[in-house]
């Protein structure tokens, strides 16, 4: 089993920019090996991600009226249409070297899937992927949004797994243009969901699919290796 890292930023809410800056950093950094594969796990303030596959209609409601209600939008590199993150989501980064998953853009995205799937069976929840919608759905409700951008074949961007956020949140947009309904770990189970054991029970499930032992690391020695100057690049 090949060696990886976990980041897991658990104090409070991440900054959209600030982990979006970041993933780039350690995209770059995978590209050179400078680091290994590895994944970030967080919870971010209220927020619109509009993916590449967005329609105008997607959007119910002005960007700025978006704004002036305290929401951040963003234009994102990733697939897939426009999506809500916001506090008690669970939002995974993985940072991976295709090469290892046979280059297979297809592949990871089921993988990616499963990893949730079977996340959610962890807490009795039976999810199942749904043909052509990608994500994890509950009786025909969303429960888990998955986009991903691939950069010279190294992952960024990832999942959104719902565990219990304010979901009236979504009726601002499209969910991911698809005109279905979402729902929440909370809402299903009819109970709280404490999203410590979410958060550590998918870093479980994520180093079972990809066959990583995943090793916890701070931010900073994270940043410290990925903005290292590799051996042999100073003449």
């Amino acid at each position: 089993m090949r060696t990886g890292w976990l980041l897991n930023l658990d104090q409070g809410l991440t900054p959209y920019a600030e982990a979006w800056a970041l993933q780039k950093t350690l995209v770059a950094a995978r590209q050179r090996e400078a680091i290994t594969d590895g994944l970030i796990v967080l919870e971010h303030e209220p927020v619109f991600t509009i993916g590449r596959s967005t329609k105008a209609e997607h959007l119910l409601f002005p960007r700025d009226t978006l704004l002036r209600q305290g929401f951040g939008v963003y234009d994102i590199e990733r697939g897939g249409s426009i999506t809500y993150h916001g506090p008690r989501q669970l939002v995974g980064y993985p940072i991976l070297d295709l090469r290892a998953y046979n280059e297979d853009i297809v592949g990871y995205m089921r993988s990616l899937e499963e990893t949730i799937i079977r996340t959610l069976a962890d807490f009795g929840i039976a999810a199942e992927r749904v043909r052509a919608f990608p994500g994890a759905w509950v009786g025909g409700e969303k429960i888990a949004a998955v986009g991903v951008a691939v950069k010279r074949k190294v992952t960024m961007h990832g999942f959104a797994l719902n565990v219990d956020p304010d979901l009236s949140h979504f009726a601002l947009i499209n969910p991911c243009g698809l005109g279905r309904p979402v729902t929440s770990m909370a809402r299903v189970l009819g109970r709280p969901v404490p999203m410590a054991e979410v958060r550590a029970a998918y870093a479980r499930r994520f180093a079972e699919v990809y066959a990583l032992n995943l090793e916890p690391i701070t931010g900073e020695t994270l940043q410290a290796r990925a903005e290292a100057i590799p051996m042999g690049s100073v003449s």
